[in-house]
This record gives C-alpha cells, structure tokens and sequence, in this order.
C-alpha cells in the first residue's frame, strides 16, 4: 500500500467544520485520522453526522486501473478496516463508509465519503446536479496565453491509450467544463485556480494541456520531471447540506503544496476562498 504520506495533511478544518466529537468510550476520544495497515494515518479533516472528509495522500486509487494495483484501492483499504472493528470506525460506530466522488490516484486533498446509503444518495446527486462547489489548486510551467478562462471541450475514453482521455466530439464525448484563473507565478512556475462544473476523468490535467498548459509532473498530459510530483491538489469542497441546510466548507491545507513549487501564502492569496481563516 502507498507509504507516501501527503506532507499537506493536518489534522482539522474550517471554521465551518464540526469538531471530532468524543467517543462513545468513556475518557476516550475518537481519534482524528484513518488508520490502515501499512501506511501514515489518513487525517480527517471534517466530520458530521452524514460525511467524513479526509485529505487524501498521494498514491491512494479509488478504482486501480490494473490487477497489479489493487493493494492501494483505498475503498477496499476502508471497508476491511471497518470489518475488522479498528479502533478509529469502532469508536463511530461506523458500518458503511463509501466514497462519494474520486481523485486521481496522484491527486491529494479533500475527499468526501457518505456514512450512510441515505447520504450516499443525496450528495451523490448533489455531484450530478452540480450543486458541489470543487476548487483545485494546479502548477503548471511557465506563463499561460491567458489570466482567466473558461474551457468546456467535450471528454471521452481514449481508445488507443487505456486509462487516458481526449477531447471527443463525438456521441462518446461527455460535455465537460472548467474555470481557471491565475493566481501567482514564480521564474519557473505558474499557479493556478481550477473550478470544475462537471467532474470528468481526467478534466482538470486535460483542459489545462488543451489550452496549452499541461499540468506539472503529469505523465499523460504533459512530462514528469525527476524531483517533482503531480502538481494538482483539492483544496476545497462546499455545499448545503441537505438535511440540515446548513452550508459546509471544507478545506485542504495547501502551504506545503505550494512550497513543493516554490509558492508561499501571500497576503493576496490568504483572502482566497481556499484558505483557512485563522481564529
């Protein structure tokens, strides 16, 4: 299984995020991460009484895209733990926990799972009906022909290239849609800000080598550099919650991201939408 911790991840949330409650365990709380055989624990970084969020690690799958990879199915990973009684889902209680969107194996940041089939459903059509806001932080090389686009190229399969996607026209292709604003650059580097509408494989490292800026790292969209790793984290994931009406914030640590590239939290980016406010 992955031993590659994701330097980004802390324990906690926004400001929005409820606390990790005590445990039914007298003198006991529950412990604020996911702990599987074999690798760093996974910290939560949000928890209700619907979903638990973590920040994923770089290197987890939520489907392998061969046999050979199957050990580092991260659903998998959770449901045994949860048959097994481990500590961190006995002390919840938990019986069902299934994700309800995916990154790329390479990808790190927020990840949200449904602690119920009731809540599987709900947000899953949240997804679908894009009412999710998703917002990604991506590096690319060099300088983009533009500050802030839009681009909506259709996505499909590549039937040539298993496990990679195009830009397809045809019946096959699915309408896909991403916004991208620049936010800083360095003398190697440019930092971006993704906002997908829809959530199709691949969307975010496609759209950016389609216009020209292929995301740092990417092995099918772009080239890999020794010394770096993919430049793409999710930093943020909101919603109202559709029970409560409450609206949910929740955000990835992305300071360790950055320094990855050379990047640094700016007074200009600390008012991102991205950042967590400090008490």
């Amino acid at each position: 299984m992955p031993g590659d911790q994701n330097p980004d991840a802390v324990s906690g949330g926004e400001e929005l995020s409820q606390p990790i409650a005590a445990a039914t365990f007298p003198g006991m709380a529950k412990p604020n991460f996911i702990e599987l055989p074999g690798c760093e624990p996974i910290p939560i970084i949000f928890e209700d009484r619907s979903v638990i969020a973590i920040d994923k690690p770089r290197g987890w799958m939520l489907v392998p895209d061969s046999w050979r990879k199957t050990n580092w199915n991260l659903q998998t990973a959770i449901d045994s733990s949860i048959r097994a009684d481990d500590f961190w889902a006995r002390s919840r209680n938990l019986r069902y926990l299934r994700h309800v969107h995916r990154l790329d194996a390479d990808t790190s940041g927020v990840m949200l799972f449904a602690k119920s089939e009731g809540a599987m459903r709900a947000l899953g059509e949240m997804f679908e009906s894009r009412r999710m806001e998703k917002t990604y932080l991506a590096v690319v090389e060099g300088v983009p022909r533009e500050k802030e686009w839009t681009c909506e190229l259709p996505i499909g399969a590549d039937p040539k290239n298993f496990g990679k996607m195009r830009v397809d026209y045809t019946e096959e292709g699915k309408e896909a849609e991403t916004h991208f604003r620049v936010l800083t650059g360095n003398e190697r580097f440019t930092l971006i800000e993704a906002s997908p509408l829809t959530g199709r494989t691949h969307q975010i490292r496609l759209h950016l080598a389609e216009s020209g800026s292929p995301i740092m790292c990417d092995e099918l969209y772009g080239r890999v550099e020794k010394g770096f790793r993919l430049g793409l984290r999710a930093v943020r994931l909101a919603y109202q919650d559709t029970f409560t009406r409450r609206l949910v914030n929740i955000l990835a640590p992305a300071e360790i991201f950055l320094k990855e590239f050379g990047f640094k939290l700016t007074p200009e980016l600390q008012t991102a939408k991205w950042v967590r406010r400090r008490p």
